[in-house]
């Protein structure tokens, strides 16, 4: 009998990280266009992507290709079932449930930035998130960072700066916003740490349904007791919050869950940085936000770093 590997390549897991990136970036254009409050958005964001998640957990099983790359003692690639819904543990719930209060932290932080700072300044400061995923990932997972692939995160992360800082600006009634966007980096950066650990035991779907029950309590409250408004005035407001639901939560971050399992942390936070590329062209093709020729050769040296980083992980 002839047993078929269902194992995936680096280019299949890279794709789906890309795409997630992609999905991700749409997200500030569906919170611009909210009608609801900042931590409502975060909320209903998490609320509406939670049932599709639930039935898609429910209609197939939790079977999931090998990882690429496999630590000593690891099975070898294939087809593996990982762990049911409910966890088997108090551990396994604690590490279901952090990336889930991480996220609540990063999204509630993000959102309360952007109304008290700029857009880029906010986007600025989270940007910080892949470099602290880098030097955690070396001290708890023991990923080997090679020297291009560090001169391939300085050029992204560089790139990214140009692309977000050419309109950031940094002024003295900004501080609070400004040091909300950078604690925001903080969670985000917990957040994707967590995932990769969860996703070793997990499958996306499980990870994904834990950490949307985890999260959706806390922005509730915060939602609740900050005085926003918390339900939209039109059929429009729901459809915007649906789309944002589909786009940046069930097909974003629920592909960036999938190739974390596949992929080194600190290679996907520096991947990653490919998102805020594709939110400045959104802004400018939805919102009709300009776009300078420095954010252009910011981009162009972010998709460099990035090359550079893929090419190091060998």
């Amino acid at each position: 009998m002839t047993f078929v590997r269902t194992e995936i390549s680096f280019r299949v897991a890279f794709a789906c990280l890309i795409a997630g990136a992609v999905g991700i970036a749409f997200a500030p254009i569906f919170v611009r266009w909210s009608e609801v409050g900042p931590s409502a958005t975060a909320f209903y964001r998490l609320l509406l992507a939670l049932p599709v998640f639930a039935a898609w957990q429910a209609t197939f099983p939790a079977r999931e290709p090998a990882p690429i790359a496999h630590a000593p003692g690891q099975p070898e690639p294939g087809s593996q079932r990982l762990s049911a819904v409910l966890p088997g543990s108090a551990r396994d719930m604690l590490w279901l449930v952090l990336p889930g209060l991480f996220f609540a932290g990063d999204l509630a932080l993000w959102h309360w930035s952007i109304q008290l700072t700029s857009v880029a300044n906010a986007t600025l400061f989270a940007n910080f998130a892949p470099i602290l995923v880098t030097i955690v990932a070396r001290v708890l997972f023991l990923e080997q960072i090679r020297p291009a692939f560090v001169v391939g995160l300085l050029l992204a992360s560089t790139g990214a700066l140009l692309v977000v800082g050419s309109s950031a600006v940094l002024a003295r009634g900004q501080v609070l916003g400004d040091l909300l966007g950078l604690a925001t980096a903080f969670f985000y950066a917990a957040y994707l740490l967590s995932v990769k650990h969860a996703r070793r035991r997990h499958s996306t779907l499980v990870v994904m349904i834990w950490s949307s029950l985890s999260a959706c309590p806390v922005l509730g409250v915060l939602a609740l007791f900050s005085g926003e408004v918390l339900v939209p005035r039109t059929v429009l407001g729901w459809v915007v919050l649906a789309g944002l639901a589909f786009v940046s939560q069930i097909v974003g971050q629920g592909l960036i869950a999938f190739a974390f399992r596949h992929l080194a942390a600190s290679f996907s936070s520096v991947s990653l940085l490919a998102q805020p590329v594709v939110a400045a062209l959104l802004a400018w093709g939805l919102l009709g936000e300009s776009l300078s020729a420095l954010q252009a050769v910011g981009g162009f040296v972010v998709l460099m770093g990035i090359g550079l980083a893929s090419a190091a992980r060998s």
